[in-house]
């Protein structure tokens, strides 16, 4: 039985009403559009490689075991790809629209959990995927991987026919109870026996961690005092709002160079103009206010990739929007991440998601949910930065020209901000609740003129240093 890890069943859990957990991108390419059934076929042909794409999500009875993947029985790929059109000529702003409205619907619990739209009609003779997958089936390096496997390298690319697939048999119910009680008693007698290396990392890795978790105790009293954006948090509705900005690399490079840092600590310094500008609007930005943004953190191994599920672990950066002088917003970002770095290096972040697996079943489901209804003011966004292949990608010998990614929100976190980078380009997809952010494009707007104000920055300071 192939049973969801403890991260990955949080995530289904976590799923309700009003926060759907799902994944998603815009991908546009060049066109013609393929035909509907060109692409059904080709995702045919591509299933054997993604398996999942044919599971679905089975609850044991009680909950007394995490939930297990299991064949759908009654898989049927014409639900799972769909087809539709914005008037012709389509700008950004039709896509926005006809994107924010798939991508805020929830997948069916009950089915698969995935799907793909093809939408046609935009402007230059262009065409886009809309493209959905649950959380509990991959993080955003997964998610890339899946990409990958899904699209082409090679525009003349050659694909095999679809294959006969038989599902395999769903276990019953009372097998389901049976493998879940088997494997709760027997997997803590498996980690002892599995040799004294593994016995001896665990505990080396667990005294890290709480040497760590001390070390980083007197950060956590600082944030706790510090004055966030609480207006960004609350209740979240069934809707949302999706804006996307844009940038090049290279830009983001040069500002790195000049000013210091990583990429990383640039792009969190742009966002931060964007949330600065958000709240200048609506009257809410007071000198020392921060927009705390959990930002995930991928524990991945090189080895790992390609699997589909949840490997992440996540650090909590304050966006100093109180600060009107930019270079100091790029020291405090680059200095909290660097602290962030330095913590990481000393713990087994993989032991502790791994230790998520002795949870009770039970109380893992009534945790999660009770966490998601009851929300948190802790956090006020979420920011993922997912680096995406630097190599052109195909879709039925169509280019892929751009691809905006889709984070969800949930907990009371009502924002977020995922980051994702293509060939020279990195693209920012903002998923914001519906009634809370009518002003959403101010924040859109706001990370391009971060950008901007960085690179001219960084110019003067090399025009400065030339002479």
């Amino acid at each position: 039985m192939d049973r969801l890890s403890a991260t990955d069943a949080g995530f289904y859990y976590a799923e309700s009403e009003n926060a759907p957990l799902h994944v998603g991108s815009v991908a546009v390419f060049e066109g013609p559009a393929p035909s509907y059934g060109d692409l059904v076929r080709l995702l045919l042909s591509k299933m054997p490689q993604v398996p999942r794409y044919r599971q679905r999500v089975r609850e044991v009875p009680l909950n007394l075991g995490r939930p297990l993947w299991v064949d759908d029985p009654h898989f049927q790929i014409l639900y799972h790809v769909r087809h539709t059109a914005v008037p012709r000529p389509g700008g950004p702003e039709q896509l926005r629209n006809v994107a924010g409205r798939v991508l805020g619907q929830r997948l069916d619990m009950a089915k698969p959990l995935w799907e793909v739209w093809l939408v046609e009609g935009l402007e230059d003779d262009r065409w886009a995927v809309i493209s959905k997958v649950h959380h509990c089936m991959v993080d955003g390096i997964a998610g890339t991987d899946l990409m990958q496997v899904v699209f082409d390298l090679d525009p003349n690319a050659e694909h095999t026919a679809p294959r006969e697939w038989a599902p395999q048999r769903t276990p019953s119910g009372l097998a389901m109870v049976a493998g879940a009680l088997t494997e709760t008693a027997t997997a803590p007698l498996r980690q002892l026996t599995s040799g004294p290396s593994a016995v001896t990392e665990g505990a080396k890795g667990l005294v890290g961690s709480v040497r760590a978790a001390a070390s980083t105790l007197p950060a956590l009293a600082r944030q706790a005092l510090t004055p966030v954006a609480r207006t960004l948090t609350g209740p979240i509705g069934p809707h949302r709002r999706w804006a996307w900005a844009d940038a090049q690399f290279d830009e983001l490079k040069a500002a790195r160079t000049a000013l210091g840092g990583t990429v990383n600590d640039v792009v969190l310094t742009a966002i931060t103009r964007g949330f600065r500008d958000l709240l200048t609007s609506r009257g809410a930005l007071g000198a020392d206010t921060v927009v705390r943004t959990m930002v995930p953190i991928s524990v991945r191994k090189e080895g790992e990739r390609g699997s589909l599920d949840n490997r992440v672990t996540a650090v909590f950066v304050d966006l100093p929007v109180g600060e009107a002088d930019p270079v100091a917003r790029l020291a405090a970002v680059r200095r909290q991440m660097d602290d962030y770095k330095k913590t990481l290096q000393t713990v087994d972040a993989r032991s502790i998601i791994a230790m998520g697996d002795f949870v009770s079943p039970t109380l893992l489901a009534l945790g999660v949910r009770a966490s998601m209804q009851t929300g948190q003011m802790w956090c006020q966004a979420v920011t993922t930065n997912v680096p995406g292949p630097r190599v052109p990608l195909y879709l039925l010998g169509r280019r892929m020209v751009s691809a905006h990614p889709y984070v969800p929100i949930a907990g009371g976190t009502r924002i977020s901000i995922g980051i994702f980078s293509y060939l020279n380009s990195m693209t920012f997809g903002i998923n914001a609740d519906f009634d809370a952010f009518p002003d959403v494009g101010v924040l859109a707007e706001g990370i391009r003129r971060g950008v901007d104000e960085l690179v001219d920055l960084a110019g003067k300071q090399a025009a400065t240093a030339a002479r």
